[in-house]
């Protein structure tokens, strides 16, 4: 992957440490979204180039489960080294083919590198409990092993951090790995691959699949497959979770979002503002983090909207790869278009449009999938602008009067990813905190994206699963517990009346004292 791929020449997958052409003769586009162009294609998986990947994975794991802790995280700091050395490369990779700005592109990187770094850490990671003498000469300790072959499926807008969020600690804790990425962003995966050969991964530890539900549905039946994590659309993270718990699979699945922010009156108004246009617009919306609804408390509401227009009307809109832009293209023109369409929706429904996006194109880039910002005030809950998740540059505006109204529109709301508090009052806040329903929480901090060692995920139907990606609990969902009940006899020889300390066998339910 260090040479473009010719448009004629479609990227391949990576099975047993090599790349491999798909079989499956199928292929589609990856676009530049700043022009409209197509770079190059990328190969779809078929069902059984996904069985050669989990067959290589299969095939790798006893060597690598029974590797050292310390074999295993040394070659983790060698991957770790080669990605901070190529962090740049990786970020216009991420910008070439996603369009959001290289700033942007490039802190992305910088998060997923950051879960390897904690992932370099797995021998104390991984460390049982023990408990001596829980009966007259018994012990009792735990230990963590791997599950086996896991799998990723993960999405087009953070094309190298949510793989990282994934297949490090997977790896590191013992397990071989096969990942599905989005098939409009396949390059930066692939060039990770190979860096962590030249880091020393053996082969078939970590592969690599393009395509699409032919390729998903492969990974979710395949009865090598052990665990499967994922993070998209709540409606395809809940066919993930169900149909993994039918074919017996451990399943994390992370799905959609409709993120809020309650603005109190007595917030620092500019400070908010600025806070809320980065977490709304940044990344042209296509975050699952992004700040998408803001609840304007009492007399916060006009003040308010009149700073979030004026800031975003100032965004400057262009190539993600050109010099101080703030906000790139979306990632396709379907996908453009779809946002549009709900400005289309949201105008019917009667919100007030306050700063319209439809129709702009920078000069030179009307080829380019762009959109410009979008805000709308007095939404409501009952609009379908409120309602869905539309991931693109629309922030919408609803107004509450009291801080115990907004944190019920908020817990009434059926996704729980991420929500955000502005206020000066810590007494506001930490109820706040305490009664809203949702899985990350920020203080006057937009976009609580939890740092590395601890676990991201949300609630309600944001989530499907029991445990988090990365931090602690993504070790736990890598690993399986393992509970061990010692009782060794005596070493010297016994006679005579001795040998009746040891206690005969019993039919009863045994106890300890």
């Amino acid at each position: 992957m260090n040479k473009p791929v010719e448009i004629g020449a479609a990227v391949p997958l990576w099975i047993a440490g090599r790349a491999t052409p798909a079989t499956s003769g199928r292929t589609g586009p990856v676009h530049n979204p700043a022009t409209g162009e197509v770079t190059k294609r990328v190969g779809f998986a078929s069902a059984a180039d996904v069985d050669a990947a989990v067959r290589a994975a299969q095939a790798a794991l006893p060597e690598w489960r029974d590797a050292s802790i310390l074999r295993r995280a040394r070659v983790m700091q060698r991957f770790l080294q080669l990605l901070q050395e190529n962090h740049k490369a990786l970020a216009r990779i991420v910008t070439g083919e996603h369009g959001k700005t290289l700033p942007d592109a490039t802190g992305s990187v910088q998060r997923g590198i950051e879960v390897v770094e904690f992932a370099c850490g797995i021998p104390h990671l991984l460390k049982g409990e023990h408990s001596e003498n829980v009966g007259t000469g018994v012990d009792t300790h735990t230990v963590r092993q791997a599950v086996g072959v896991c799998a990723g499926i993960t999405p087009f807008n953070f094309p190298a951090m949510v793989p990282m969020w994934m297949f490090p600690v997977a790896i590191a804790c013992g397990n071989t790995f096969v990942l599905k990425v989005s098939e409009k962003v396949p390059s930066a995966v692939m060039r990770m691959a190979e860096l962590f050969k030249e880091a020393g991964l053996p082969d078939g530890v970590f592969n690599v699949v393009h395509g699409d539900k032919e390729a998903v549905d492969a990974i979710l039946h395949h009865p090598g497959v052990a665990a499967v994590s994922f993070v998209g659309s709540t409606p395809i993270a809940r066919y993930i979770y169900e149909t993994c718990a039918k074919n017996g699979k451990r399943v994390q699945a992370l799905g959609g979002a409709k993120n809020h922010a309650v603005v109190l009156p007595d917030a620092d108004l500019e400070f908010a503002a600025d806070a809320l246009i980065g977490a709304g617009y940044g990344s042209a919306g296509e975050r699952c983090m992004a700040i998408s609804a803001v609840v304007a408390v009492g007399a916060a509401g006009d003040p308010l909207v009149g700073l979030l227009a004026e800031k975003a009307r100032a965004i400057r809109i262009g190539p993600g790869d050109a010099d101080g832009i703030d906000m790139g293209p979306l990632i396709t023109r379907e996908h453009r278009d779809k946002v549009a369409g709900y400005v289309d929706t949201g105008v019917k429904e009667g919100a007030k449009l306050v700063v319209d996006g439809r129709g702009f194109a920078p000069a030179g880039r009307e080829s380019g999938f762009f959109l410009g910002t979008t805000l709308f005030d007095r939404v409501t809950p009952k609009m379908k602008i409120y309602q869905d998740e539309i991931f693109g540059p629309v922030l919408v505006v609803l107004r509450a009067q009291t801080i115990e109204e907004a944190i019920a529109l908020v817990n009434a709301n059926p996704y729980a990813n991420g929500t955000a508090i502005f206020t000066e009052s810590g007494g506001a806040a930490r109820r706040f905190e305490n009664e809203i329903q949702v899985g990350m929480v920020g203080i006057n901090v937009p976009i609580p994206v939890p740092v590395a060692f601890y676990s991201f995920g949300g609630w309600k139907s944001s989530l499907f699963g029991d445990l988090h990606v990365h931090g602690v609990e993504g070790v736990k969902f890598y690993t399986r517990t393992k509970v061990v009940t010692t009782r060794w006899l005596r070493s010297e020889p016994q006679t005579g009346a001795a040998q009746q300390d040891t206690p005969a066998p019993g039919f009863h339910m045994p106890t300890l004292g």
